[in-house]
């Protein structure tokens, strides 16, 4: 099940904000043993790993690692929380091609419905088109989408309401 963060039930957490500080040492300390920590929106201060390196890590194969807290509970941190869809990935599930696919229609009705507005150029999609098919794909993973915090929305730059990222920002 997705949802909010109650860390010391979850048997994986995958964090996929973009932003800083979403799974802290606190978290960690109360989450399960052998709990399996990632993400995917960020660099790796997203989950605080700095806060785990005078830990013991192991490593159980290439991107990823168990951490051993001193109270020996243990953590399988993927990718070093860095993101692990580039570190652990080896192909291209239905789920990312239906992302793929409804950006590309998001898109075709954007220039249909605009239609004299745009010049015979390529584009980026707009970023709310982009956020649109993310809102779109949540339902089927059994998500909702929770609110920036104030902090939060400050550190990226953008309202609570978003678009979460700057129209420069590539995906």
């Amino acid at each position: 099940s997705v949802t909010t963060s109650k860390p010391s039930i979850a048997d994986i957490v995958i964090t996929t904000t973009g932003n800083k500080d979403v799974v802290t040492l606190d978290h960690m300390r109360s989450m399960k043993d052998m709990v399996i920590v990632g993400n995917i929106g960020h660099f790796d201060n997203e989950i605080q790993v700095a806060s785990l390196r005078n830990l013991k890590w192991t490593n159980v194969k290439p991107q990823v690692d168990m951490i051993t807290f001193p109270d020996g509970k243990r953590m399988i941190l993927l990718s070093e929380g860095r993101l692990l869809n580039l570190g652990n990935a080896t192909g291209h599930p239905s789920f990312v091609m239906s992302a793929s696919f409804t950006n590309q229609v998001l898109a075709q009705i954007e220039l249909y419905s605009k239609h004299g507005q745009y010049q015979n150029q390529v584009y980026v999609l707009p970023k709310h088109l982009d956020e649109k098919v993310a809102r779109l794909h949540l339902g089927k993973l059994g998500a909702r989408l929770t609110e920036l915090s104030g902090e939060q929305a400050a550190y990226i730059g953008v309202t609570p309401q978003g678009p979460f990222k700057p129209e420069h920002y590539r995906y």
